[in-house]
């Protein structure tokens, strides 16, 4: 488990834009029996997380389209929490960082490790973009 010090910016990074802290797996749950979209990011202290998946998180909202609703886990940290996102994720493997999005409560569209690793963040909001076209 990481420091509590050390994440508070990584956590901040999200929630300061309006992303739900989800620290338990009925968080989880609650959020995705919501109606609508809910885009769901799997949070890390990785530097891929700090360099592209949480700055293309944001930036994706910079959208006409957006989720309905917006909440994270922390990997490493949030570990009931980060459990049950991933299991809610399915068949995809855990990985970290991560960022899905749901539709009433169903997996719509999944950016795993291997998508946001060594692409920039601009690549990741675009492809968030277009998901939330589709979906939202």
């Amino acid at each position: 488990m990481y420091p509590a010090e050390l994440i508070k910016p990584m956590r901040e990074e999200l929630t300061s834009q309006g992303f739900e802290e989800l620290q338990s797996a009925q968080d989880v749950d609650a959020i995705l029996k919501k109606e609508g979209t809910t885009l769901l990011v799997v949070n890390s202290v990785c530097g891929c997380a700090a360099a592209n998946a949480r700055p293309g998180a944001k930036m994706s909202l910079n959208n006409s389209k957006k989720p309905d609703h917006l909440a994270t886990v922390f990997a490493g940290v949030d570990k009931e929490a980060t459990d049950k996102a991933r299991a809610h994720m399915v068949p995809f493997p855990p990985s970290s960082p991560a960022i899905a999005l749901f539709k009433d409560g169903e997996l719509v569209h999944m950016l795993e490790r291997h998508h946001i690793e060594g692409r920039p963040a601009e690549m990741i909001a675009d492809n968030l973009k277009d998901a939330y076209n589709d979906y939202c």
